[in-house]
């Protein structure tokens, strides 16, 4: 594999230029900025008005991400959000950064003119970059599963985890999350945990998760699971479980936390302290995002069925849990795990295949979601303590 090196020793797989947006008074500005290279300039941003930690953390570690290779921040000029702040950080990380200010710029049209001649220069730089070799050992890689049915528990998300299982003996970094969708789980997991401290880390998240939704008077468990064949969250929750592999929990991280060295991490998704900001995951693009955060590379998204969704910054590769979802949404598939219930193919074999798919993908290859051009992004509110010593034993 090949990559770009960035000054704090990681590696990205892609080279894009982040047009972000500090309030979603900016937000058709950044999109029409980065309209005019769409392949190279991929858009993100915050929306609120009213400063957060967590929001400004998850900028932060977005804006040096490995696979950005530059940055350009549009502010309205009012907005709460520390631009300045940002800025710094970028500057820091050795990536070329500008601000551009809506009100202080002229408007719409002067702005986009402008941020679409400053990304279409650092466009070209960053097409001129050279590259670096890459082992597997560098990368990050996330999971997630949506639109669930009664297959994704048997074929994609175990499937996911073989996948999985060798990246980590491969001093690969793997992240898996949804705490909210581990919910009966907690046992098996302490059993997989380091050490005896990490377990009952493990076990503090799902229970709050529990707590949370019970507040809410909501679960994750959606219409859809139901009418796919999925009857309680415990049964969901042991599908969701299997994408995270047989390997040992390394650590527990919350988003933004750069786990520290390779292996298999928990990311705890659940907003900490009381109920405030509504549900913890309002889509499966949030949790993409708070895995981006804490530099996943690329996202595996399980679906049975069936989601069409990409990212910006980091590739998706979508793997189809139910062969009937995979031969309607064939287009937006990259792979057909669905082939193991009609007895096409072994789970051991699929495994391999989501290996291969990612290496490749990590090579230069395009996702089907990037194919399309799908640049989803979500970023809303919430507020998070930081972990403690127990959750990174290592």
């Amino acid at each position: 594999m090949r990559g770009w090196q960035r000054e704090d020793g990681r590696k990205g797989i892609r080279n894009v230029v982040a047009v972000a947006y500090l309030v979603e008074c900016a937000h058709h500005v950044a999109r029409a900025i980065a309209g005019v290279d769409p392949d190279a300039a991929h858009v993100i941003g915050f929306p609120g008005c009213f400063p957060n930690e967590y929001a400004q953390k998850m900028m932060e570690r977005l804006c040096t991400h490995p696979n950005v290779g530059a940055v350009l921040l549009v502010s309205l000029g009012c907005e709460s959000f520390d631009r300045y702040a940002l800025e710094r950080a970028v500057r820091a990380s050795g990536r070329p950064v500008k601000v551009l200010t809506i009100q202080a710029e002229g408007g719409t049209r002067a702005t986009i003119a402008a941020g679409r001649d400053w990304v279409g220069a650092r466009a070209a730089d960053l097409a001129a970059e050279p590259t670096v070799s890459m082992s597997v050992s560098e990368l990050v890689v996330g999971t997630v599963c949506g639109g669930s049915d009664g297959t994704s528990g048997i074929t994609g998300n175990p499937a996911a985890g073989l996948a999985f299982d060798r990246l980590v003996a491969e001093g690969a970094t793997c992240i898996f999350e949804e705490t909210g969708e581990l919910i009966g789980c907690e046992a098996i997991m302490e059993a997989r945990a380091a050490t005896p401290a990490l377990a009952r880390e493990l076990r503090c998240s799902v229970a709050k998760a529990a707590r949370y939704y019970a507040t809410l008077g909501y679960g994750s468990f959606a219409p859809g699971n139901a009418d796919g064949g999925l009857t309680t969250i415990e049964e969901k929750s042991l599908g969701a479980y299997m994408k995270s592999g047989q390997s040992r929990i390394s650590g527990l991280i919350k988003p933004g936390d750069i786990p520290p060295a390779g292996g298999l991490y928990l990311m705890d998704v659940v907003p900490d302290g009381e109920v405030r900001f509504g549900f913890p995951n309002i889509s499966d693009n949030a949790e993409i995002v708070e895995m981006m955060a804490s530099g996943a590379h690329v996202t595996l998204f399980v679906t049975g069925r069936g989601s069409v969704v990409g990212s910006a910054i980091s590739p998706v590769i979508k793997i189809a849990a139910n062969p009937h979802t995979y031969r309607r949404l064939a287009d937006d598939m990259d792979v057909n795990a669905g082939r193991i219930l009609e007895g096409a193919a072994t789970l051991s074999e699929v495994g391999r295949e989501i290996y291969d798919r990612i290496v490749a993908i990590a090579s230069g290859e395009r996702s089907r979601s990037e194919d399309l051009g799908h640049q989803e992004f979500i970023l809303t509110y919430k507020s998070f303590e930081p972990i403690g010593p127990a959750c990174l034993p290592v």
